[in-house]
């Protein structure tokens, strides 16, 4: 392990433009239970499994009956917003806010729900599936912190007088525009992307490695050729391998705690940076 680390610091490093994907790996180090893992919250939980997936059809069927549930602080779902929120960064996320004080680090782009990566000090952060810490309406896109939104009136609206739900994407529900396009745009401007914590099989999230791998040539009006871009560095940095590792999209994998590797890294781009 001790000479990936080396090579992938080195990797970092020499990138011109490096941006990090996450998924709940790295959150799990903060006390965050997964949803699919062995103690996960859907595996001992049938019920509140179930209820995730009905979600967005409760809000498009039932906006107000939706509202309801989402400041509940009974059930399932508000007993875990609150422990997300009680949580706090681990040396995985501040490794990864360093790496962007340090210039090298240009985007996150993170599958977590849970606002870790800012609390850590990142400031450039796309949050793919949304943030428990706001609400967005789904009319003009606004997104507002939920100390914005008065609560006297269920469902809340917009100024624009658009209903306004929870930020967190749910099964079924499109991810907004304008993140999704971002992330596109940032998978394919990197010559590096470092992948923490994610099993890589949940989309389209799990399609920007292969963005940041393929960019898509032109031959002729219809017909699309993908051509692998040799001059990008994949690095994955997870517990088990996951497709990316198998499929070769990544050029290696650090199998390891996102909270033990990561910090390394920096640690050895420090020494670099030092000599």
């Amino acid at each position: 392990m001790e000479n990936l680390i080396k090579r992938a610091a080195r990797d970092i490093a020499e990138s011109k433009y490096a941006v990090a994907l996450t998924g709940a790996g790295i959150s799990t180090e903060s006390g965050i239970p997964d949803f699919r893992g062995p103690k996960g919250i859907w595996t001992t939980n049938r019920e509140a499994e179930a209820k995730a997936y009905e979600r967005y059809e409760l809000f498009l069927r039932d906006p107000r009956a939706y509202w309801e549930e989402i400041v509940g602080s009974q059930g399932v779902y508000g007993k875990f917003r609150e422990q997300i929120r009680r949580a706090q960064p681990n040396p995985g996320h501040r490794a990864l806010a360093e790496l962007e004080t340090l210039g090298i680090l240009k985007c996150v782009i993170t599958q977590n729900i849970d606002a870790l990566h800012k609390k850590a000090g990142n400031k450039k952060v796309l949050e793919y599936h949304g943030s428990v810490n706001a609400v967005r309406c789904v009319s003009c896109g606004s997104r507002f912190a939920w100390e914005e939104v008065s609560l006297d009136r269920i469902p809340p609206r917009c100024k624009c007088n658009g209903l306004l739900k929870d930020d967190v994407v749910h099964f079924k529900e499109p991810i907004p525009s304008d993140v999704m396009e971002e992330s596109e745009k940032e998978a394919l401007k990197c010559d590096l992307m470092l992948i923490c914590g994610t099993s890589a099989v949940v989309y389209p999230f799990a399609n920007l490695p292969r963005l940041a791998r393929f960019r898509s040539r032109r031959l002729f009006a219809g017909l699309d050729m993908m051509a692998p871009r040799s001059n990008v560095r994949i690095i994955e940095v997870n517990a088990e391998p996951t497709p990316l590792t198998h499929e070769g999209i990544s050029d290696y994998l650090i199998q390891g705690k996102t909270g033990e590797v990561l910090p390394r890294i920096v640690e050895e781009i420090r020494k670099g940076i030092s000599l």
